[in-house]
């Protein structure tokens, strides 16, 4: 491209997958132009630590320093801090790695000195040289709930202790009602040339910011400015548990599946060509069906998408 594109991107995203998309877009565009929500119903307090797992994600993958094997984390990490807190009898069930382990000591300790959770953000990412505007989705804790066959479960504990081995039953938000958008939120998707859901789980990634009061009848105010990328292909989860997740709680897990979440608020409905056969179902939803590969195993597949996004 002979110059970035100027236009105003907000996105909203969950960890690992959205993040190979913002890569792309961040590449593409002037990244001072892309603002990203990010999901914080993953957020876990550990070791008396305040970790959020998909802010840290999204703003690791945009420095350049994430571990891109496993989507999250430093790349070359290492985890003697893990190691020792075993050997005290502390939980080891959750890996975060020896530099990770600063991030999280740094957001604990402005939270204790009174800052907000985007004001912490914003500090990491600042320090990063991460050039475009990440916020989290509320500044209040709202953890995803996991109520499986077993056992209420936090979000976290159901993926990775139990390696989303439970039956779900049901997910909630806890504390949803009281919560707001954070500062910059709703004005995000108000002022933004187009919004974009990132490919991630419609259920525990975009589900909680859509479950935070406004940001939902925001989206249906400029439901045409908004585009969603399907994060399920041929009926699998690129990543995740979306597909099993979806189909527990009585959802077809589908591109056409995911189109019915989000009919109410999205304007165009981007899917593989791996599911050009439900194009005509979905199109029945009203919304205007893209077909684009979707699938990003290299930087040349991000930056491909992202482009075409960009020039719809």
């Amino acid at each position: 491209m002979p110059s970035k594109t100027k236009v105003r991107i907000t996105a909203l995203a969950g960890g690992v997958g959205a993040s190979k998309l913002l890569l792309g877009l961040y590449e593409e565009m002037d990244p001072r132009l892309l603002t990203i929500i990010v999901n914080t119903g993953d957020d876990i307090v550990l070791h008396g630590l305040k970790i959020s797992p998909d802010l840290d994600i999204v703003t690791y993958t945009l420095a350049g320093i994430v571990d891109a094997s496993k989507g999250w984390g430093f790349r070359g990490e290492t985890f003697h801090e893990l190691k020792r807190l075993a050997v005290y009898g502390r939980p080891n069930w959750f890996n975060f790695g020896d530099r990770d382990l600063a991030t999280h000591i740094h957001r604990t300790a402005l939270l204790a000195e009174g800052k907000t959770l985007s004001q912490a953000a914003d500090s990491i990412r600042i320090a990063l040289a991460v050039k475009s505007r990440i916020l989290p989705m509320s500044d209040s804790p709202v953890p995803t709930i996991i109520d499986s066959n077993e056992s209420p479960l936090h979000f976290q504990e159901y993926l990775v202790k139990r390696r989303a081995e439970p039956v779900v039953r049901g997910i909630r938000f806890s504390n949803i009602e009281s919560a707001r958008p954070a500062p910059g939120v709703l004005e995000a998707i108000r002022d933004a040339d187009r919004v974009l859901i990132g490919p991630s789980n419609p259920l525990i990634s975009i589900g909680p910011i859509l479950a935070v009061p406004g940001i939902r009848d925001a989206l249906r105010d400029h439901k045409e400015t908004v585009f969603a990328v399907c994060p399920i292909v041929g009926g699998k989860s690129l990543k995740g548990p979306s597909d099993k997740m979806l189909a527990q709680l009585g959802h077809d897990s589908s591109a056409l599946g995911v189109a019915k979440l989000y009919a109410d608020f999205t304007g165009t409905f981007v899917i593989d060509p791996a599911d050009k056969s439900e194009s005509a179902a979905i199109s029945a939803l009203a919304m205007r069906v893209v077909i684009l590969p979707t699938i990003m195993k290299t930087l040349a597949q991000k930056r491909k998408l992202a482009r075409a996004l960009l020039s719809l």
